[in-house]
């Protein structure tokens, strides 16, 4: 099965070659009759990648280490399920998965009522963009990410999966980011085929769910990898701004910047060209990130070493940038100059748009700081963690900032209701003296609380104000999300900045005090007749006010596949309120413990605020009906 899927792989690309030059050829003669042929192909593709990917994941069940990508990701001890997610554990197999993605979400698209509204030629366009995109992962399955590579002789065990990837987060975040960034081809192939075929704003509309679909599945990853970082690395924190976390943030603030402009564009048939920039950068922002994983040139816990994709990636990107501008930059109907009144919900669409590209720009800088800095130094480092929050957090505390008000701007300018904006106003303001009489007083996190207070504050007022919307689900989808967004807002004010912690080491019996929290040492249990590992776990017994409010079981586990490194499994209690946090650092052979705990004040929120913009952005999709 090595042998015929890797054949079907290559012969896949073959035939894809074939046809795109086929239908290339015959588009340049302006016949375009060659849909049905394509849309047959992309078919035929996603029937084989769909065949290839089942061979993988029957291996990886299986344990048949004469894969050499099972043998390097599972062992006979892993269970099943995380057998099962070693699929997007390692390079190839990831690749294959987002390869699968796109192909399934590119058949998909041919049974749409979009698609069906699409004339001939935009349809011959989109799919030879589509193919290349896939030829491309097609080189790379058959060349340099080959994941049915064989082994013999056959090992008798495999090296095992990562215990750090061993946790429920590693089942639905890296599928979610990789289904993202695939989802995005679709739209991204859409407006460049409209853009050469000159049908001006229409693919807004029927790009718009695949945009929502692909931006839901993006956010969730990214807030879902935050949440396994925080439960499964035992630092305390959820971002840590290291260069792989920063990689799939560039693409989400691209993509929220063009669904913006999207809004503009729609609704003002303007920005047509921003707007194909946009939502094609995205896609290309998505192959960064993958990049910056891949490539070997940026240093981080999360990257890949000795991977051989970075050199095809950097062509892929470069030639497809050149294409986007050429195809942008093509002379056709042009832009309206102007916005009308800057001050106006399509000012502040627009302003918006371009703070999360500045965003996305510091960031993207700041991730290749090793490489620019190599110019001149001989000792390359990358930024710290401190210059993100000095400069990006400002940023975003200024976006939160300008949310409450965007509802209450007229499309020509001007304020709607200046009743309700005072009202806001008054809010912000409240809540800012209270948290600051009650002590909270750094610049940074009051406004940010205060920004917070007043999203939610217009977000209810809208409603009350505009009878017609509550009955009208694209705007529960909008304003939901951006409720959703005050909750994080919210959760990141405290969490970060509010933050108590504290390392001690105990001997049995003996307590710490961290807040108004008191935690008495136990002492320690160890566990050897576990087949995988070795567990050793404290407990401490946290208490307020002389009261028991939780049992705290941190552990240190050593994994016998991976014997130089520990590997600790953190302990909560969990609130709505100030969470607590505990870690084992490390012990002794009298269980003399070394531990740290935290206090972490609202942290929950961020979860809670994510999953609620996830979901109830589904809001905004919209029927299209077929033609």
């Amino acid at each position: 099965m090595h042998s015929i899927s890797f054949a079907a792989l290559f012969l896949s690309m073959l035939a894809g070659v074939g046809v795109v030059s086929y239908a290339g050829v015959k588009a340049l003669k302006d016949d375009f009759s060659t849909v049905g042929l394509l849309e047959k192909g992309q078919i035929v593709l996603t029937i084989v990648v769909l065949c290839v990917s089942a061979v993988l994941l029957y291996a990886l069940a299986v344990r048949d280490f004469s894969y050499v990508y099972v043998r390097d990701y599972t062992d006979a001890l892993l269970p099943m399920f995380y057998a099962i997610t070693a699929f997007w554990a390692g390079q190839n197999g990831s690749f294959l998965f987002w390869y699968l993605g796109v192909a399934v979400m590119g058949w998909c698209m041919i049974y749409t009522p979009g698609y069906a509204r699409l004339d001939e030629r935009t349809k011959v366009f989109f799919w030879l963009f589509f193919f290349l995109v896939q030829l491309f992962f097609l080189f790379a399955l058959t060349g340099p990410s080959n994941p049915f590579l064989r082994l013999d002789p056959v090992p008798a065990d495999g090296r095992g999966l990562n215990p750090l990837l061993q946790h429920p987060g590693m089942i639905i975040h890296p599928p979610l980011l990789f289904l993202g960034y695939a989802g995005f081809t679709v739209p991204c192939c859409l407006a460049l085929a409209s853009r050469l075929s000159g049908n001006g704003y229409e693919w807004l509309n029927l790009a718009r769910n695949w945009v929502i679909l692909s931006w839901i599945l993006l956010t969730s990853g990214i807030i879902l990898g935050a949440w396994w970082a925080y439960l499964e690395l035992g630092w305390g924190g959820y971002w840590a701004w290291d260069p792989v976390e920063n990689s799939s943030l560039v693409p989400w603030l691209s993509a929220t910047a063009f669904i913006h402009t999207a809004i503009v564009g729609r609704t003002r048939k303007s920005l047509l060209r921003t707007n194909v920039f946009l939502v094609s950068l995205t896609l290309l922002l998505c192959f960064f990130a993958t990049f910056v994983v891949r490539s070997g040139l940026i240093d981080s816990v999360h990257a890949f070493g000795g991977s051989r994709m970075g050199i095809p990636l950097l062509v892929f990107m470069v030639v497809s940038l050149a294409l986007t501008l050429y195809v942008c930059l093509v002379p056709r109907e042009d832009d309206p100059k102007d916005l009308d009144d800057f001050v106006s919900r399509p000012g502040m669409l627009f302003l918006s748009a371009w703070l999360f590209l500045f965003l996305a720009l510091i960031i993207f800088f700041g991730i290749l700081w090793p490489v620019i800095s190599s110019i001149w130094s001989a000792n390359p480092v990358g930024l710290e963690a401190g210059f993100y929050n000095r400069v990006c957090l400002p940023l975003f505390v200024f976006l939160a900032l300008v949310m409450p008000f965007c509802p209450w701007l007229g499309q020509k300018g001007g304020i709607k209701d200046k009743g309700s904006v005072m009202a806001i106003i008054a809010v912000g303001l409240g809540i800012a003296g209270v948290l600051y009489a009650l002590g909270y007083q750094k610049p940074l996190a009051l406004m940010a609380a205060a920004a917070s207070a007043m999203i939610m504050v217009s977000v209810f007022l809208v409603f009350v104000r505009e009878a017609s919307l509550r009955t009208f689900k694209p705007a529960w989808g909008a304003y939901g999300v951006h409720l959703g967004v005050a909750l994080m807002v919210l959760g990141v004010a405290f969490s970060g900045p509010y933050k108590i912690e504290q390392n001690a080491v105990l001997h049995t019996g003996e307590t710490m005090t961290v807040g108004e929290y008191t935690f008495t040492y136990e002492g320690l249990r160890h566990d050897h007749d576990h087949p995988a590992m070795n567990v050793h776990e404290a407990r401490l017994v946290a208490s307020r006010d002389g009261k028991v409010v939780g049992i705290m079981t941190p552990q240190k586990r050593l994994y016998h596949s991976f014997s130089q490194s520990s590997f600790a499994e953190v302990s909560v209690i969990p609130s709505l309120g100030s969470e607590i946090y505990a870690t084992l650092l490390g012990f002794d052979e009298q269980d003399t413990a070394s531990v740290r705990v935290s206090i972490n004040p609202l942290v929950n929120w961020i979860w809670i605020g994510g999953t609620l913009s996830c979901l109830l952005a589904f809001f905004c999709w919209r029927k299209i009906e077929h033609p």
